[in-house]
């Protein structure tokens, strides 16, 4: 859980510094202590938690002025990880809520978009359609490819771009890293692929990110056209 990851190790830096001397009492402007506020804030990733200001403000200068605090550590630790813990399953039942309706949303589109002349289906769900035929030779499972694409949800908005870069992009089809591994529904589209060749793809989420992955949505099916540039040799 990253915010508690991160909430935790800012306490225990605080704590490391209790003992410290009073700081200087020439305090920092009004600007510079606004910014960091923000920072502070930042670090925590808590926007979604309401708190009593006053009272936040409070504890932090009591602390950080190395005066009587109304808990003790311990004590605080016992208060704030039950708010995160309420904070934590709150967020996770928005993520579920989300992930259901990208679900829907993606059943929906793939039902309407396998009626359309062109579109084939693999045994895996996997949509795709020739938009350019190539004529090269297609990739095998161990080969590096190079690509252009373009990938979109399926309300049209664009989330990511080779175009956007100003290069292409390389992988392989079976690295040596699982961790460098591109998500199941390009492996597979790839392969069908001969160079030359665009194709569109619409991958469903088990063939994508799944529950989510980095900035995709969860459940979400993707759309993506490649061009499949050549194969590396």
């Amino acid at each position: 859980m990253k915010t508690v990851i991160v909430l935790i190790f800012s306490a225990f830096l605080l704590f490391s510094c209790q003992n410290r001397e009073s700081p200087s009492p020439d305090a920092l402007d009004r600007d510079a202590s606004y910014a960091f506020g923000m920072f502070i804030a930042a670090q925590t990733g808590l926007e979604d938690l309401s708190f009593d200001y006053n009272a936040l403000m409070e504890g932090f200068r009591d602390f950080n002025e190395g005066r009587d605090t109304r808990f003790s550590m311990d004590e605080a630790f016992d208060l704030i990880i039950p708010a995160i813990m309420v904070l934590q399953a709150e967020m996770d039942e928005r993520m579920w809520l989300e992930g259901e309706r990208n679900r829907e949303d993606g059943e929906a589109y793939m039902a309407q978009n396998q009626m359309r002349h062109g579109v084939n289906v693999t045994s895996s769900g996997l949509q795709w359609e020739v938009i350019v035929q190539g004529t090269g030779p297609r990739p095998g499972p161990t080969d590096s490819v190079v690509v252009h694409y373009e990938g979109s949800y399926v309300d049209g908005t664009a989330f990511d771009s080779s175009y956007w870069w100003g290069e292409p992009f390389e992988f392989e089809l079976n690295p040596a890293d699982p961790m460098d591994s591109v998500i199941p529904g390009w492996i597979e589209g790839i392969q069908l692929m001969n160079e030359g060749s665009t194709f569109r793809f619409v991958i469903p989420s088990n063939l994508a990110y799944g529950s989510g992955g980095g900035s995709i949505p969860p459940h979400s099916t993707l759309i993506f056209e490649v061009e499949l540039l050549y194969i590396v040799r």
